[in-house]
C-alpha cells in the first residue's frame, strides 16, 4: 500500500476524499469535479496505469488497494473526510464488495460517504439487489450518508456510437420501441461532488433522471437530425449483442446484463427529472446534447455495461 501525494496544499472545501474507481469512466468523472470545488482526491486503484489514469483525471493522492482486501482499504481510508463508492458491475459478490467499504470507512471515522446506486433498486434485477444491503449498511453506519439512484446513462449510447458511424445503426439488445429513461453521468457526478463537500444532500435518497424518457426510435431520430444522415434502430440479440461488444464479462456476468435487457422488454424503465432538476438548480443535460457531444468527438469513450 502507498500514497503519491501531488498537491501540497488543500483550498476550497478542504475536503480529502477517496474515489472509488477514480481511474474508471464512471468515477473518473468524479475526480474534476471535486477537484474544482477544492477537494484533495484521493484514488483508489489498483495498478500503475490506473494510477497514472486518476492522475490524469486531477487526483492529488493515489492509494493502491482492492475492495476485496480490507487491509488496503483501512490504509486507503486514513485520514480521509469522506468517501465516493461505485460498485462493480454484475460482480457476484458486489454487495460485499460494498460492505467491506461502508465498514471501513465507518471504522475509519469518515465523515461522508456517498454510493452512487441505481434507481429502482428493489426491481428484483440481481445486479440492483446488490446494491440494498450497501444501503441497509449505511443507514446503520453512523456516517453522513448520501445515496443516489441514477438511472440508465446517456454514456452507454457511446459504446455504439463506431456502429453509428461506420453502419448508421444503433443497436441495442431490446425492443426498439421500449422507452428508458436515462441520464448524464456528469450530472450524476456534480450531485455526488456537492454532497460530498458540503451538507446540503446529508441523509437523502435521491433518484437521478433527465427530462422524458426515449425508445430507440426516438435516439436515432435525434442522432440522424444531429448526423444530417439517416440512422437506423438495430434490435440484435443479446448474444450477437455482446460478441460485438466484446465485454470483459465472464459467462455469469453477461447472464445477469441480460436479465437487464429482458427486463426492459416487459417493462421499459420510466424516471423523473424534479429531482435532479432541483439540486442541480438548472435542467439537466439532454439526449440532444449527448449525442451532440459525440458528434462533436467528446464523450464516446464510455464502454456499455458500465451501470
Amino acid at each position: 500500500m502507498m500514497f503519491a501525494n501531488y498537491a501540497d496544499s488543500v483550498s476550497g472545501s478542504n475536503a480529502r476524499v477517496l474515489v472509488v474507481g477514480a481511474a474508471g469512466h464512471i468515477a473518473g468523472s468524479m475526480v474534476p469535479e471535486l477537484a474544482r470545488r477544492g477537494a484533495t482526491v484521493r484514488g483508489l486503484v489498483r495498478n500503475q496505469a490506473q494510477a497514472a489514469a486518476a492522475r490524469r483525471c486531477g487526483a492529488a493522492e493515489i492509494a493502491m488497494g482492492d475492495l476485496r482486501d480490507p487491509q488496503s482499504l483501512e490504509a486507503a481510508t486514513r485520514g480521509v473526510d469522506a468517501v465516493f463508492h461505485i460498485g462493480p458491475a454484475f460482480v457476484g459478490d458486489e454487495a460485499q464488495l460494498g460492505l467491506n467499504m461502508v465498514d471501513t470507512a465507518q471504522r475509519a471515522g469518515v465523515r461522508k460517504f456517498v454510493f452512487s446506486g441505481v434507481m429502482h433498486p428493489a426491481s428484483g434485477l440481481a445486479n440492483h439487489a446488490a446494491k440494498q444491503p450497501v444501503e441497509e449498511a449505511l443507514f446503520r453506519s453512523g456516517m453522513e450518508y448520501t445515496i443516489l439512484h441514477p438511472t440508465t446513462l446517456f454514456q452507454n449510447i457511446g459504446g455504439g456510437w463506431a456502429a453509428v458511424i461506420e453502419h448508421g445503426i444503433f443497436a441495442e439488445p431490446f425492443s426498439k420501441t421500449v422507452a428508458i429513461a436515462r441520464v448524464d453521468y456528469r450530472d450524476v457526478a456534480e450531485v455526488a461532488a456537492m454532497a460530498l463537500t458540503d451538507d446540503r444532500l446529508a441523509f437523502g435518497t435521491f433518484e437521478l433522471c433527465a427530462d422524458g424518457a426515449s425508445t430507440r426510435e426516438d435516439i436515432v431520430a435525434v442522432m440522424s437530425d444531429v448526423l444530417g444522415r439517416s440512422i437506423e434502430p438495430g434490435e440484435p440479440s443479446f448474444e450477437e449483442w455482446s460478441a460485438a461488444a466484446d465485454l470483459p464479462y465472464n459467462e455469469q456476468q453477461l447472464e445477469t446484463f441480460a436479465t437487464v435487457f429482458r427486463y426492459y422488454d416487459e417493462y421499459g424503465s420510466a424516471g423523473n427529472s424534479l429531482v435532479l432538476r432541483a439540486i442541480l438548480a438548472r435542467e439537466p443535460r439532454t439526449l440532444r446534447q449527448y449525442i451532440g457531444a459525440l458528434a462533436a468527438g467528446a464523450g464516446s469513450d464510455t464502454p456499455r455495461g458500465s451501470r
